[in-house]
């Protein structure tokens, strides 16, 4: 009998079944929560999530990418700026990529997964400075899609930078929320809202 045939069918069916990248998001967040970020490894990540050690990193590159997905939010932003109507302002084409955010990432069904996420976060400096990296890069990949519409260099830094603002209050109002309401729907109102206090200045 070989190796493989002594291990268990259902231990072989775990390691190739569908939705591999979730289950070693959800794993992980399961054991930040247990044993602390620090404290938990890759192996741990996969062990959890019935998965091998070389399926993890077919999915990430180290255990912070699981928190931090690659550059998904990137190309989800930029292609949505650049789908915007053409008579659109700038704020209107960032309003356009929060819209996107609301329908691909911020949805009801991962509500709890992000809070989890957060709240990983906001216990560990190491991933709060990697979140504010992060971010720094998503308003420059921001500011370059608006460019690359013809707005003015300060333009598309200050719409950008307007985006990001709103987009923090945004996901602090979604994640508060009870009513079930949608993000996109709130991001729209705190953009509304940001572009209202600006006028006070």
């Amino acid at each position: 009998m070989s190796s493989r045939d002594q291990v268990p069918y259902t231990v072989l069916m775990a390691r190739w079944e569908p939705n591999a990248a979730e289950r070693l998001a959800h794993a992980a967040l399961d054991l930040f929560a247990e044993r602390g970020y620090e404290n938990t490894t890759v192996i741990d990540i996969a062990q959890r999530a019935g998965l091998g050690k070389s399926t993890f990193f077919r999915h990430f590159q180290d255990k912070r990418e699981v928190l931090f997905g690659g550059s998904a939010m990137d190309g989800l932003l930029t292609e949505a700026i650049a789908a915007a109507p053409a008579t659109a302002t700038p704020l209107e084409a960032v309003a356009h990529a929060l819209d996107a955010a609301g329908r691909e990432v911020f949805t009801p069904a991962r509500r709890e997964f992000i809070a989890r996420r957060q709240a990983v976060i906001a216990a560990n400096p190491e991933l709060q400075e990697r979140e504010a990296l992060k971010n720094l890069a998503l308003i420059a990949s921001m500011t370059d899609a608006l460019k690359r519409r013809s707005v003015p260099d300060l333009t598309a830094r200050v719409a950008a930078e307007l985006g990001a603002l709103a987009s923090t209050i945004a996901f602090e109002r979604w994640s508060q929320t009870t009513t079930g309401a949608d993000f996109s729907e709130i991001a729209r109102q705190a953009l509304d809202d940001v572009q209202a206090s600006t006028a006070l200045c």
